[in-house]
């Protein structure tokens, strides 16, 4: 792991046990001695702490100084409703290609005179780039700043002990706060289905922080494998595997990530990448769609496994792009690309080591969310 990159939390996690793996360019913790399963359900069940300080977090500026300028710029590369983004307010978008593809799926947060915008680690050098050939705006990486993720149902507590604001917040709100005179910026959202929050620190604080939250009862690291665990049953897509280049908006179920003023008829029809085939799959249906799958038995149905629609016989279906299993709902759990005309409780197959195994395909999530609107 010699050209590899560490956050700065890296000599914490090794401190609290951490088995460290490669993941987007840097060396990650995966899991600690509390293991995946009980990082997992204890998130469900109180606070866990995440490090996600190797995701990108940029400053986006129009000259004019008005973070709506710089909103209703960045549409041109995006199919969501910026310039209708108030201020405090962050919202889910796309990178968008011309053939609809998505480059990746980032948070852009009005925060006044600037966006905030957040992007996956493994895409930040190209997101950065896109913006910058692309836009006539102020594109700033942030370096200096760490990223961590606060998510369950203590999070508020635990989170307000340190900064009592918080706890005014809603689901997608953005705020800039003060902890013993250290500027921190806070937006309640999260990749885990629950309520939660991302707070941006300094670096040279970021570790003093992470340790007084890790110092509350009900708050414990988590690492890479529940993180990944959690988003799934939350059926909320991961870059490079359940979103790419070859998947649209539509297909992949994100339609309402795409307000009404960005469709056909409304104030600013499409004006993005892709959005001849975007709006066409808007209004016609996509020809497939990423679906959740619930196979039947204990065996998990992983990335790569073929869904077939008969026991014997006949061409694959569809991929699965995520797979395994799910602490919280007992019972394994996968998302494939589909045929869109097939219903909620179609059984279908997947091909496990030359077995086709039964799978029921299932509704999103596969774990209620329990964000505070």
């Amino acid at each position: 792991m010699a050209d590899l990159l560490r956050t700065g939390l890296y000599d914490l996690h090794v401190r609290l046990g951490a088995k460290i793996v490669p993941f987007a360019g840097y060396e990650m913790p995966v899991q600690y001695p509390l293991g995946v399963l009980k990082e997992h359900l204890h998130t469900r069940a109180a606070a866990g702490l995440f490090d996600v300080s190797h995701m990108g977090q940029v400053i986006v500026r129009a000259p004019s100084g008005k973070a709506v300028d710089a909103a209703l710029a960045l549409e041109a590369l995006v199919p969501v409703d910026l310039a209708g983004l108030a201020e405090g307010r962050q919202r889910y978008a796309m990178f968008t290609n011309e053939t609809g593809g998505i480059l990746d799926d980032l948070m852009v947060a009005n925060r006044g005179d600037h966006l905030f915008v957040v992007v996956n680690a493994a895409c930040k050098g190209a997101d950065i780039a896109h913006m910058r050939a692309h836009l006539a705006l102020e594109v700033t990486e942030i370096t200096d700043r760490a990223l961590l993720a606060l998510q369950g149902p203590a999070a508020e507590a635990a989170l307000a002990r340190l900064v009592p604001g918080v706890a005014a917040m809603r689901f997608m709100d953005v705020g800039v706060f003060d902890w013993v005179g250290t500027e921190v910026w806070i937006s309640r959202s999260g990749y885990t289905g629950e309520d939660g929050f991302e707070i941006s620190v300094p670096d040279a604080r970021a570790v003093a922080f992470a340790e007084a939250l890790l110092e509350m009862p009900e708050v414990e690291p988590i690492g890479l494998g529940a993180r990944d665990s959690l988003r799934l049953e939350a059926g909320l897509c991961l870059y490079g595997h359940d979103i790419d280049t070859t998947t649209t908006p539509v297909e992949a179920s994100l339609s309402w990530a795409i307000q009404k003023a960005r469709r056909a008829g409304g104030a600013r029809e499409g004006g993005f990448p892709g959005a001849a085939r975007i709006l066409g799959e808007l209004a016609a249906g996509p020809s497939r769609r990423r679906m959740g799958l619930l196979p039947e038995g204990r065996a998990p149905m992983r990335e790569g496994v073929e869904i077939y629609a008969a026991p014997e016989g006949g061409a694959p279906l569809g991929v699965i792009c995520s797979g395994g299993f799910g602490p919280s709902i007992n019972a394994p759990m996968a998302m494939a690309y589909l045929p869109a005309d097939l219903a909620v409780g179609t059984i279908v197959y997947g091909d496990v080591r030359g077995r086709r195994l039964p799978a029921r395909i299932a509704p999103l999530p596969f774990q209620p969310t329990t964000f505070k609107r």
